[in-house]
């Protein structure tokens, strides 16, 4: 599918893109390249095609998950300047 002069004066416009007289025509011819591929790879068939995560056979290595830090809460909140039941107690900004 080619694309027309006018077309991509609007897709340019739609994309906010100034272009001038001179690279319009190299702009339509690459464009339309695009749109050509874009095609090619639409027509090709992809029925026995398993959708996959990753390009790669690899499974993601995880850490255990393990406690490695122990409870600052209390710690941290004797900084605060009003502290009720491990809450720290802000002023009211909604009515």
């Amino acid at each position: 599918m080619s694309l027309s002069k006018e077309q991509v004066e609007y897709i340019a416009t739609l994309a906010r893109l100034q272009l001038q007289d001179d690279e319009i025509a190299d702009v339509v011819e690459k464009l339309s390249s695009i749109v050509d591929f874009v095609d090619q790879l639409q027509a090709a068939s992809t029925d026995d095609v398993v959708p996959m995560a990753h390009p790669l056979n690899m499974s993601q290595r995880l850490r255990a998950d393990e406690i490695t830090e122990s409870d600052l809460r209390d710690q941290a909140q004797k900084n605060a300047p009003s502290v009720e039941d491990g809450y720290y107690l802000v002023p009211r900004v909604i009515e």
